[in-house]
């Protein structure tokens, strides 16, 4: 039995244990996220756009992420238009950044390792920086999104008679502690992940000037930013929505 196969079922065990019958269910969100993720990477490899099956397969991820790790219907339902319009907003954003920060590719610090492949593989690096830096704020902003919707559906259901301005004071209040334990997972994350990356520059003894102007150094701290605001983003989104709606509905 292969390591990641005993942490897989470690890990099911743990969800059953903790969860039941909604552990099981996020176990299964997982693997047909990882399917749809190996999906993508096929129909990029095959030629298919990379921007539009980046699109495609998020809209499939966060729907799946939401609606199987929540039952609330409310809630769900809030989350997952404010995660699209946070995508949408996202896009407009990344586009142009990634266009002037020219981050696409591999830089010379991979070279050494990809020395010995043809690079000519026929697909836009542009195209598909754009759609991983996409796919990498999906998981922050579903979590961002249906977190707030669920606690301020949940203030709801305790006090129907919650104003409009109270749940909006209620909501910066949960979206702020929120935030900061996403932005400390964002950046943990990707210092975790990078850890031997920044080793390597450090030992390069380096001016800082070449750390900023690092492709691998930029092109990471783009994607933790972007996070950063796509989650800010889903939390006022999601607050704004949850307020319409009890407007609506007086």
């Amino acid at each position: 039995m292969s390591a990641i196969t005993l942490l897989s079922l470690i890990l099911l065990i743990l969800m059953l244990l903790v969860g039941g019958k909604h552990g099981l269910s996020s176990f299964i969100s997982i693997l047909l996220n990882f399917a749809l993720l190996f999906i993508a990477v096929i129909l990029i490899a095959g030629g298919f756009p990379p921007l539009g099956v980046s699109l495609f397969i998020g809209i499939c991820i966060l729907a799946i992420t939401i609606y199987m790790g929540n039952d609330d219907e409310a809630a769900t339902n809030t989350a997952f238009i404010a995660t699209i319009l946070v995508v949408g907003v996202m896009l407009v954003l990344i586009v142009p950044v990634d266009y002037l920060a020219q981050v696409q590719g591999f830089g010379n610090e991979q070279s050494e390792e990809i020395e010995a492949f043809n690079l000519l593989i026929g697909v836009n690096f542009e195209s598909l920086l754009i759609a991983t830096t996409v796919l990498a704020t999906l998981g922050a902003i579903a979590e961002a999104s249906i977190a707030v919707a669920s606690s301020l559906e949940e203030l709801l259901s305790q006090k129907p008679d919650l104003t409009l301005a109270q749940l909006y004071k209620s909501g910066k209040a949960i979206g702020f502690q929120i935030m900061a334990m996403t932005f400390n997972t964002l950046f943990f994350g990707m210092f975790g992940g990078d850890l031997a990356l920044f080793i390597l520059l450090a030992r390069l003894n380096a001016s800082f000037g070449y750390y900023l102007n690092a492709k691998i150094f930029v092109g990471e701290c783009l994607a933790v930013l972007f996070s950063a605001l796509a989650v800010i983003l889903a939390i006022w989104i999601t607050i704004y929505l949850t307020g319409r709606k009890l407007n609506t509905q007086r």
